[in-house]
């Protein structure tokens, strides 16, 4: 690898170590592709009836 190679290897590392280091790690562990579509599916439904339950707690001179 050549001299100017490596500074700039070097150079790309630094700046994303700096990045990580003000953002944190912006790219989520898992992309939906690799989440099973099923649990997706359940956990909509989960929050939909959860948005039911608040819905009907609203008093009337509320709603």
């Amino acid at each position: 690898m050549s001299e100017r190679s490596s500074d700039r290897s070097e150079r790309s590392q630094e700046e994303r170590r700096r990045l990580a280091e003000i953002f944190g790690d912006v790219l989520p562990e898992q992309t939906s592709d690799d989440r099973d579509p099923d649990a997706r599916r359940e956990a909509v439904e989960e929050r939909e009836r959860a948005d039911e339950w608040l819905r009907r707690q609203v008093p009337p001179h509320h709603g």
